[in-house]
């Protein structure tokens, strides 16, 4: 007999499998008019709620205009647009058509912006009147979105759209394998790759609200992240509008004053955002308010540094759960918040698969699972695995080859970590973040995650540099805490000594270079690989001086 969990997780699959699957009915019109679909939260503080009766008008009224630019079924649209209520009917505008979304990071420059249009086969670009300037000519169609109607605007669009056109948009049905988002992947070791995800794939983002994140129909919920990105648009728009919870969108950026004012005001009881939005709060001179409402945190994006919660324990009575995922797959592992699945959560860990997945170790030269704590190649094992749909990257073979071992059974996430008794998953470095050192592998997360825990450092990266005698050495990359006051020598010294004393001796980094700021995506993580590039052109440049 199936747990309640595994007869949960194939209800919501059969949810979105099969023909005439109605996205927009499923994502807005199945849930009652009256219940708020989104609270925004304006820059000024101001707060507007959208109910799913407005959101289905005015997707509606999206639906047309797109329509009538030739819009229809599998057609690519894509945004560059900030957080907003203008964005929520945009998406299921698009989706009412039974169209395909491309999403756009509002921090992308103009090239980009047109690497990706081009490679998606957009026709039609919905932009803000700020991001326009960054959409090139091209065979896609620009509409401006701007809070005036002025004469080709979003909003003159919208507003010409009659009523009885609204009445009389229906939805077009679509198969649970047809595209809902054609999006890329960050680009951090190579040019983007294009990723198709079906209907199918809003099934394990719902389960994940559910399971991985604890929302229920009581929760006030919070994702900080930019639906620009693959976590931001499936955490903080797909699937609290697929189980008809709230979502909050905040306009702008992060800032630890703004954050904490939404917390309290707002009176969230469940928020998730990056591990780099938790040490700025840690590192802020801001302190959490008094009479917060939290009930569970989490984070994804990047491996969650204990230093973190060590702060969230002391300062706020609770842990944050680390969650891991890939724009290929969702979110297959992490530490659940639902009570039938919670467990002790233990530093420096990514946490166990999550309902829907699971998730295994191969050894790094075979297709052959590795045993217990055994450092291998993360993969997913497909054929335990409901919620993947991930089948290749749109227009490469090559790239979909070497994701895909054991004639298909295993997909390989790219990350090196080990797989306990009790299934508890550890992280150690993304396949190409790997020290070899004198015949030492080395993890760069785990001197990362001790350098962090001292007063001196509010961020690192841990690099491979080369060597002439050892081929590779550690080497750190630190930005100070504004509070430290020490020499430059010295902290560099006792940094070292921190690493030796409190990780291992052979794994400190030989060199400690103090840094204004890291080198990062748009979306927030360290681009490691920029830093070993810059670090093997120095050494060129000194090897051949």
């Amino acid at each position: 007999m199936a747990s309640p969990v595994d007869a949960r997780v194939r209800e919501i699959l059969a949810v979105y499998t099969g023909d005439g699957i109605d996205v927009a009915h499923l994502l807005c019109d199945r849930h009652p008019t009256d219940d708020v679909a989104l609270t925004f939260v304006d820059a000024d503080r101001s707060v507007r709620r959208v109910t799913y009766g407005e959101l289905a008008e005015s997707s509606k009224r999206v639906a047309a205009i797109l329509a009538a630019r030739g819009v229809g079924r599998g057609s690519r649209v894509a945004t560059l647009m900030g957080k907003s209520p203008e964005l929520l009917a945009v998406v299921l505008g698009i989706w009412r058509l039974g169209a395909v979304y491309a999403p756009l990071f509002t921090a992308f420059a103009e090239a980009a912006v047109s690497s990706r249009l081009a490679d998606a086969d957009v026709a039609v670009v919905i932009a803000d009147d700020d991001q326009a300037h960054k959409v090139p000519d091209g065979p896609w169609e620009l509409v401006v979105n701007v809070a005036e109607a002025t004469d080709g605007s979003l909003a003159e669009l919208i507003e010409a759209v009659s009523a009885g056109h609204v009445a009389e948009q229906t939805s077009v049905a679509v198969s649970g394998e047809g595209p809902l988002v054609h999006m890329f992947t960050s680009g951090t070791t190579g040019k983007p790759k294009g990723v198709v995800h079906p209907v199918r794939y809003v099934a394990g983002w719902q389960s994940y609200l559910e399971f991985g994140l604890g929302v229920d129909a009581e929760s006030v919920f919070w994702c900080g992240a930019d639906p620009g990105w693959a976590y931001g648009l499936y955490t903080a728009i797909v699937a609290p509008l697929a189980s008809g919870v709230t979502t909050i969108l905040t306009r702008g950026g992060f800032s630890p004053q703004a954050t904490w004012s939404v917390l309290q005001d707002l009176r969230v009881t469940d928020y998730a955002a990056a591990p780099t939005v938790y040490r700025g709060l840690l590192t802020s001179k801001e302190t959490a308010p008094r009479g917060l409402s939290l009930k569970r945190l989490s984070s994804a994006g990047e491996p969650l540094t204990p230093e973190v919660n060590e702060w969230a324990l002391r300062e706020l009575g609770l842990q944050v759960h680390d969650h891991y995922g890939q724009t290929e797959l969702g979110m297959p592992i992490g530490y659940p918040h639902h009570q039938l699945l919670e467990r002790p959560v233990l530093a420096g860990a990514m946490g166990v698969s999550l309902p829907g997945w699971q998730m295994t170790v191969l050894r790094t030269d075979t297709d052959t699972l590795a045993d217990v704590d055994e450092v291998g190649q993360l993969a997913v094992d497909i054929s335990a695995s409901e919620f993947m749909t991930f089948t290749g990257y749109a227009d490469n073979a090559e790239a979909t080859a070497k994701r895909f071992r054991g004639d298909r059974r295993y997909f390989v996430t790219g990350d090196i970590a080990t797989i306990d008794a009790d299934g508890v998953i550890r992280f150690s470095s993304r396949d190409d973040d790997v020290i070899l050192m004198a015949g030492y592998r080395i993890g760069p997360f785990d001197i990362e995650s001790v350098l962090l825990t001292h007063s001196a450092v509010a961020e690192c990266a841990v690099i491979a540099a080369p060597d002439r005698v050892r081929g590779e050495v550690v080497e750190a990359f630190v930005v100070l805490a504004s509070s430290w006051t020490a020499d430059e020598v010295a902290t560099k010294s006792e940094l070292q000594q921190w690493v030796k004393t409190h990780y291992a001796a052979h794994a400190y980094p030989r060199q400690v270079h103090l840094v204004p700021a890291l080198p990062k995506t748009p979306s927030g993580k360290i681009q490691r690989a920029e830093l070993r590039k810059q670090r093997r052109e120095q050494a060129t440049e000194s090897s051949s001086s």
